[in-house]
This record gives structure tokens, sequence and C-alpha cells, in this order.
């Protein structure tokens, strides 16, 4: 599904407003205010935005948060809803500047709880890598760090912090910027030097 509306094209006819594309990876914590980091950066890349979102309204709460968000973001951004099959969404964009993907690690929940292998998952997110990798518009991936607490007590728990470990150490080898929302703050990993990023207000 997808709503919205592209805005205009980039100065001088160009795909992205810069000529090389950024790679963005952007993790952290539960309401850390990444996603809101990434949307807003996503508005400096260029008019036509797209966000890819992976999450699912399996329940009212759910449905409630999804239905927040959308209206959120307006018409600033096209919408598309894919919860499995991020790499043939990614592979079909075209004639746009940025790409936000929110969020990483509820597209490999959602492929866990459908019993699909972890090796088979790490390979899906090897594919996305290389397609954000070569694609000629910006990306920006939204994701949570979850291997920083107690060990899970379930196997699928397990699997699932073991495949978002796997996952992030590959896209941040790609990327040209990796941010961590923690503690309130938001810093900026890469490029270096490390530093502490502005932030939206708390809400």
């Amino acid at each position: 599904m997808a709503t919205g509306t592209l805005g205009r094209r980039s100065p001088a006819g160009r795909g992205c407003v810069s000529d090389r594309p950024r790679r963005v990876l952007v993790g952290g914590s539960v309401r850390s205010g990444k996603s809101a980091f990434a949307l807003s950066l996503a508005r400096q890349l260029g008019p036509r935005r797209v966000l890819l979102a992976t999450a699912e309204a399996l329940d009212p709460e759910m449905a409630e948060r999804i239905h927040r968000h959308r209206a959120e973001r307006g018409d600033e951004f096209v919408t598309v809803e894919e919860p499995l099959e991020i790499a043939p969404r990614v592979r079909a964009l075209a004639a746009i500047d940025v790409l936000v993907l929110d969020c990483l690690t509820l597209w490999i929940a959602n492929l866990l709880l459908r019993g699909e292998a972890e090796q088979a998952i790490v390979e899906r997110v090897d594919e996305l890598a290389a397609l954000l990798a070569g694609a000629p518009f910006h990306s920006v991936v939204v994701t949570n760090e979850v291997g920083m607490g107690v060990v899970p007590e379930s196997a699928l728990g397990r699997a699932f912090r073991d495949v978002c470990g796997r996952a992030h150490r590959r896209l941040a080898h790609d990327a040209t910027e990796v941010y961590l929302a923690t503690l309130g703050l938001l810093l900026r990993l890469r490029p270096e030097p490390i530093a502490v990023q502005p932030v939206a207000e708390p809400g």
C-alpha cells in the first residue's frame, strides 16, 4: 500500500540533491528519537521521499500507532507498507531522492515469526545491503539496538538478537554515516569525530 505524493524534481534534474548518495544507519532504543531524526534528515536530502514501513496492524494498539505516524508524516513522504519482501520494493523504486526504511528489526522479527531460518534472513539482509549500496538515491535505515540487555529466555528471542547483531554489522559496513540514539542523546559515530547531534524534544 502506498500513500502520499512525490514532490518536485531535484535541482538540475538529478535524482538526488547531492552527487554521492548517503547511506545512513540510525539505531537506538525505543522512544529514543531515532525515527524522528531519520525523517528530519530525509527531509534535507531531497523532496521526493519514500518511507518503507515494515509494521503490521495486527492489533488495535499497533493500528493506532501506524495511523498516528502516518498522520505525522502527512504528504511529505510516500508511504509503502511491506512487512516481508523488502528487496523487491527497493528494487522497484525509481525517480526518488531518499528512502527511509523503518524499521529493520521489525522486518527481521516478521520473518522469524513466519518461520524463516536465521541464515536465510542474513542472506536477505545481504541482498538489501547490496541494493542500497548500488542505489542512485540516499537511504536512511532505522533499527533498534537489541543486544545490550540480558540473554533472551527463548530460542526465538536469542535468534532475533543474533540476527539483528549480524544485520547491524552488515549495514554498518557500507554506511557512510552511523548514528546511535541513547540516554536521550543522538550520537554520530561515523564519520568521526563522535559528536552529539540535535534531537527533537521528547514527546
